[in-house]
């Protein structure tokens, strides 16, 4: 099982809480052993901590669409990503076979809607740089845990564990 830890809605000092984010990523380790990915900009922060299962040597997170208009965070598995790649309208370039990366061209189409298209197991949070806006979901039945909190300064965390 991934784990992640995101701080978003950043209000200051990015720099600071880039350090921060990454000693709370290293404490999730033992979540996913295989591979330690970040993404960073003055507004969030993403951190993932991955456990090879789906494309173990391209599924790397946080994922990227190819225009970089969205990242992605995600624990879990989307049991029907391949029929919801043959549902697209419009045609993406997939860089991986990551049953996980379908949901970001799913949100290019849809925006928030995506997450009831949706079979699976997961908790993502997906940030949107061009239009300053997160989507934080998890699967329907709530079996992947996502843990939410705020600090003093409004900054919204989310993460796999407390």
């Amino acid at each position: 099982m991934c784990g992640i830890i995101c701080a978003l809605n950043i209000k200051n000092n990015e720099k600071n809480l880039r350090k921060q984010v990454l000693r709370q990523a290293k404490k999730l380790r033992h979540r996913g052993p295989d591979w330690s990915g970040i993404f960073s900009d003055n507004n969030a922060i993403l951190a993932h901590e991955r456990l090879s299962i789906v494309d173990i040597v391209h599924g790397a997170q946080p994922l990227y669409n190819t225009n970089t208009s969205a990242v992605l965070a995600v624990n879990g598995e989307i049991y029907n990503h391949a029929d919801l790649e043959k549902q697209l309208h419009q045609e993406h370039e997939f860089q991986t076979k990551s049953d996980c990366e379908v949901v970001l061209y799913l949100y290019e189409e849809l925006g928030p809607d995506c997450v009831e298209k949706l079979n699976g197991i997961f908790a993502f949070v997906l940030y949107d740089p061009n239009k300053q806006a997160f989507l934080i979901a998890r699967d329907h039945m709530g079996i992947i845990p996502l843990y939410l909190g705020w600090d003093t300064q409004g900054v919204l965390y989310a993460a796999s564990e407390m």
